[in-house]
């Protein structure tokens, strides 16, 4: 065991079992950064209420600065004895600075650490996944633009149903993304990153201290911050606040169907019984026993971490679901869940990004499908309609039309016009003939295409 934060009233070693099993450095040392912000900050504070002096937190302002820049450059390395990154954090100021370090816990909490710490992160993961969002669909509409003048097949319960290009579906996803960013963009509104609480009844700390202690620190280390550092309001409430947390999973469960229900598309229409699209080979594997497969894996792994995130939601809404006011253990288990969703959802928007960018359209599959006439009975209903033919009775006749069609097996373009007639006066051979066609059906949509 390292040395802890805590203990003075406790005569008995604490079981090495239970230490293990209660310790977190072994995953909240990814909160190694903010953290050590949090630090910056408290020091600050601690010299305006003259527990340090100027040159007490120059000396433990450099030695975080230390620590700051190995975190940043992937060289910190925890000790896997160390209780929590807190603690760590702390016992390293100690052997760098001494028993300076020792007043840097003055007037300040673990409870406040967690919540500002945790908090902290969620901000900047979402920064980092917004990013990662603009980056996909940017690949998406690349793709599109590249194919914008070729069609595609446009589905409902997975039957087919009409004319569509293809631009126009890969951009249906960049609508879902973009609903994304919206939602991560409400996190930003919404979220507040909060210092001061103490335990859980306040700091003997002046909140105008904290201020101007947080005023520094922005104008020095987070100037493109999205959301506002600020002095406690309710310390309880903010001991125990995991709703950033919550709402980034949320949002990170929302990103992650929509992100299933695109590697769902991809594996469907690239299979032989569809063969729309070509997979680029980098993002696919192969079989140990049969030698001609080509498999899907990296899709079919999106679409089952979906389950993982959902789960990681779900847990933390159940742990927090019965938990009494202000800070509880409990709490300790909301950073591997998030932690986990973060990763997942960070590694495939980077992987997508490039996996779009292989994909390939087999236009000669899609015209073979595109040559099935009833992909057109929309576009025959809607031109009687444009007929002064009621909606429902168009319907009805391009309905039995189709039908007749199929008992008789003839081509929707080969029924002669007296027969035409007889569903409706306004049908005619030369009119059919113009109405089916891709381009006649794309191009009779006036709404945004």
């Amino acid at each position: 065991m390292s040395k802890k934060l805590w203990g003075g009233r406790f005569k008995k070693q604490m079981n090495p079992e239970f230490y293990e099993f209660q310790k977190s450095i072994q995953y909240d040392h990814k909160l190694g950064m903010y953290d050590v912000f949090h630090s910056l900050i408290h020091i600050r504070a601690l010299v305006h209420t003259n527990v340090l002096s100027a040159s007490e937190a120059y000396k433990l302002e450099r030695a975080l600065a230390d620590i700051l820049k190995d975190i940043k450059t992937g060289t910190f390395t925890f000790h896997a004895a160390s209780e929590d990154i807190h603690t760590e954090i702390q016992n390293r100021l100690e052997a760098k600075v001494g028993d300076i370090a020792l007043k840097l816990h003055s007037f300040r909490s673990r409870n406040d650490q967690i919540a500002f710490d945790v908090t902290f992160y969620c901000v900047h993961q979402a920064q980092e996944i917004f990013k990662l969002l603009v980056g996909l669909q940017e690949s998406l509409l690349e793709r599109a633009q590249t194919h914008r003048h070729e069609f595609f097949v446009g589905y409902t319960h997975t039957r087919r149903a009409q004319v569509i290009k293809f631009s126009k579906y890969l951009k249906g996803f960049v609508s879902m993304l973009h609903r994304d960013q919206h939602r991560f963009e409400d996190f930003f509104k919404h979220t507040y990153i909060f210092i001061g609480a103490g335990a859980l009844a306040g700091s003997y700390i002046k909140s105008s201290d904290y201020d101007k202690a947080v005023k520094r620190f922005m104008s020095t280390y987070c100037k493109d911050l999205p959301v506002k550092i600020s002095v406690v309001k309710n310390p309880l409430d903010h001991v125990s606040n995991r709703d950033a947390v919550i709402m980034f999973l949320s949002s990170a469960a929302t990103l992650q169907m929509h992100l299933s229900r695109m590697a769902e598309d991809f594996i469907l229409y690239s299979t032989p019984e569809f063969n729309y699209i070509e997979l680029p080979e980098e993002f696919c594997t192969g079989s140990s026993y049969m030698p001609h497969k080509k498999n899907p894996d990296f899709l079919e792994l999106v679409r089952g971490y979906t389950g993982r995130v959902y789960g990681n939601l779900t847990a933390i809404l159940t742990t927090m679901k019965g938990l009494p006011s202000t800070y509880n253990r409990d709490m300790q288990l909301d950073k591997e869940p998030l932690f986990s969703s973060v990763e997942i959802v960070k590694s495939e928007l980077s992987l997508l990004a490039e996996f779009v960018k292989g994909i390939n359209l087999n236009t000669d599959a899609v015209k073979t499908v595109l040559a099935d006439e009833t992909m057109y009975a929309t576009e025959l209903a809607e031109y009687l309609v444009s007929k002064k033919i009621a909606f429902r009775n168009a319907h009805e006749i391009i309905g039995k039309l189709v039908r007749y069609s199929e008992e008789n097996t003839t081509s929707l373009t080969q029924i002669p016009d007296d027969v035409l007639k007889g569903f409706s006066p306004a049908l005619n051979q030369k009119e059919l003939k113009r109405i089916i066609k891709p381009d006649f059906a794309v191009n009779s949509k006036r709404s945004p295409r």
